[in-house]
């Protein structure tokens, strides 16, 4: 078998990177890439901002946020919740006042309906003394206009005009809004967020002595508040709800959980009270976060 580099395309073999290159500059077909270190934000990082929380806060589900960044998040969503319920109370008087219409414009036309048919039952005198003859006659009559009126109307009926006037065109009825829901959704798990259930964390840097714009500088900036391990990505953590701190997974095992009492306040611990701290995860596969994005694209089928 003959020995192909990458971009060589002399070859009489297929290659697995001339699939790929084609594919990426064809615009068919999914495309997956697999995500890098530089793609995955650090444990300390507002899942919004991307950047080092100055003033942590954390939902229920373990996602991190700074405090201005999510608060900010909740005004926006209130103001677009509050646009959109202004929008569809608007749709809503317009259809009832146009249900009012139409209710007003059948009531005329029963109105006029009655009117027609009290109009015909007006009765005329009968004429004794007219002969069959002009009977049959009158009848003949009106047969032969009711059989001219239907001509007409199946003339009429068969020269329909153009489909392309603008005026017989189907008109575009603008689409109905549905009711939003008043309810501030979280932007990482979906679910409902509060101010009042943002919890404020406490980090514990590695060294107390430097100020944050050196803290930052460093790769290991912050350590677990029990037992002083160096936190990371690669390190599962845990936010304790009474006290604030971050504690590694293997703390909450081997010390916090035997007793369920927070080590720095001391108060009495639930399970709901420890919550598993959301990581960006690392560059290698084994980290147990999904490091791999698809882009959806159409496809060609045969």
């Amino acid at each position: 078998m003959t020995r192909h580099g990458k971009n060589c395309t002399a070859g009489a073999v297929y290659t697995y990177h001339e699939k790929k290159k084609d594919t990426a500059a064809s615009g068919y077909g999914t495309q997956s890439v697999r995500l890098g270190k530089d793609a995955i934000k650090d444990f300390d990082c507002c899942c919004l901002s991307l950047q080092p929380c100055r003033d942590p806060v954390l939902t229920e589900d373990g996602y991190l946020y700074e405090k201005e960044a999510i608060l900010q998040y909740i005004l926006h969503q209130k103001t677009d919740i509050a646009k959109k319920m202004k929008a569809y109370e608007k749709q809503k008087r317009a259809l009832k006042s146009e249900g009012q219409l139409e209710s007003k414009f059948e009531e005329r036309e029963r109105a006029e309906k009655f009117k027609q048919r009290e109009n015909n039952i007006v009765s005329k005198p009968i004429n004794p003394f007219t002969s069959d003859k002009s009977k049959d006659e009158g009848s003949q009559k009106g047969s032969s206009s009711s059989s001219s009126s239907d001509t007409g109307v199946s003339s009429s009926s068969s020269a329909l005009p153009s489909f392309w006037i603008p005026s017989l065109t189907p008109e575009a009825k603008p689409t109905l809004l549905k009711k939003p829901s008043k309810t501030v959704l979280c932007p990482m798990s979906g679910r409902p967020l509060k101010m009042s259930d943002l919890i404020s964390v406490r980090f514990t840097p590695l060294d107390p002595s430097l100020d944050r714009v050196a803290l930052l500088t460093r790769q290991d900036r912050y350590v677990c508040a029990v037992t002083k391990d160096t936190l990371g990505n690669s390190v599962p953590c845990a936010v304790l709800r009474p006290s604030g701190v971050v504690v590694t997974m293997e703390c909450v095992e081997k010390l916090i959980q035997k007793d369920m009492i927070d080590p720095v306040t001391e108060d009495k611990l639930k399970e709901k009270d420890i919550i598993p701290l959301q990581r960006g995860g690392t560059g290698f596969a084994g980290s147990g976060v999904a490091l791999k994005a698809k882009e959806a694209r159409p496809v060609m089928q045969a």
